[in-house]
């Protein structure tokens, strides 16, 4: 076994990203991150469904997803090269070819995010499809520390120094422990003849220019080991920002008077107003997750708005950050409503 397999293996099991009988959909761009992540999860799939093994990662069943974003002349050529992989090894291979461009110009967003939700869209229909509950994601040490100066960038609060976590929902990340120099020697060693984006080397994009430019600069002239920097940062950030979820869970708890469904969620304004400032921001952010499933489109601004109208407590008085949900204050409780 390689270092990066044991490393790969030890991932798995600090974070417990994969379990017994789980059946895992894995993205599979065809580039070297996501043919090592595919590679060694197919070894550990077949060495422990052969054995009979007692390990919690027995009987581990892998499916792959591929998406043609149709942008790059050599995209069959890659898609071609991910299903001759999985049908020299039998495993279940699906395909989708979405025009990205279209996609973006429709949804009147950039590209590399047109991407990104296409591939992740499709990786949620093959999962269902399949009767999978879990979906691998081939990030890695290096796109984690990209992740978190990207973060920086926006200005973005503390959650975004945590960059890219290892597992999210049902995401896991088994690489992300590894740098890409491993991954890229472990294809090597392995003869995987990986697909090479070309588009990778064009700086157009925010995160290209700062894999070619800004940490190579960073490295050069400050710091040479700085994605083990960062990806101490992270963890340190990683877990005070568990810390305060699990105090803001406890809060809820405290604050809640009624859920009903996925309906409505109406909180204690008291009890609210109470707390500090980062804390109600928290909470917002933390119930209306509780009752759309996620806080998609809920910005700064909104959450500061939010505070205000209950700090305010003025008669019936509502907010609709935006179409899925209102917020109402009214007799002395705060109404978080479901519109979508």
């Amino acid at each position: 076994m390689t270092n990066i397999e044991e490393k790969i293996i030890n991932t798995i099991q600090k974070y417990k990203l994969i379990e017994e009988r789980d059946k895992i959909v894995v993205g599979v761009s065809g580039g070297p991150d996501s043919m090592c992540l595919l590679d060694i999860l197919y070894k550990i799939s077949r060495k422990l469904n052969s054995q009979n093994s007692p390990s919690r990662l027995a009987q581990l069943a892998i499916i792959v997803a591929h998406v043609n974003h149709m942008i790059r002349t050599e995209a069959k050529d890659d898609e071609i090269y991910v299903k001759n992989y999985c049908e020299k090894n039998n495993i279940d291979f699906y395909t989708k070819s979405i025009d990205i461009q279209k996609f973006a110009n429709n949804n009147k967003i950039g590209t590399e995010e047109a991407g990104r939700l296409a591939r992740y869209n499709f990786f949620k229909e093959v999962l269902e499809k399949t009767g999978s509950n879990k979906i691998a994601i081939a990030h890695n040490k290096n796109d984690k520390a990209e992740t978190i100066i990207m973060n920086l960038l926006r200005g973005s609060g503390i959650s975004g120094l945590k960059g890219i976590e290892p597992k999210r929902d049902k995401y896991i990340r088994p690489l992300i422990d590894c740098e890409r120099y491993e991954i890229e020697e472990y294809c090597n060693c392995n003869n995987l003849n990986p697909r090479i984006d070309k588009t990778n080397f064009e700086n157009l994009y925010t995160r290209n220019k700062i894999r070619n430019i800004v940490i190579p600069y960073i490295k050069q002239e400050f710091n040479p080991n700085i994605i083990n920097t960062l990806d101490r940062l992270s963890n340190l950030v990683y877990e005070e920002d568990r810390y305060i979820e699990n105090q803001v869970k406890k809060l809820y708890k405290n604050i809640l008077i009624t859920k009903e469904n996925n309906k409505e969620i109406i909180l204690d304004l008291k009890l609210f107003n109470g707390q500090e400032k980062v804390i109600k921001s928290r909470l917002v952010i933390y119930t209306i997750t509780e009752l759309l499933g996620n806080a998609q489109g809920i910005e700064k601004i909104h959450i500061e708005d939010i505070i205000k109208l209950c700090s305010n407590n003025i008669g019936n008085k509502f907010l609709t950050p935006n179409k899925k949900i209102k917020v109402l204050v009214k007799n002395h409780k705060i109404y978080f409503i479901n519109q979508a």
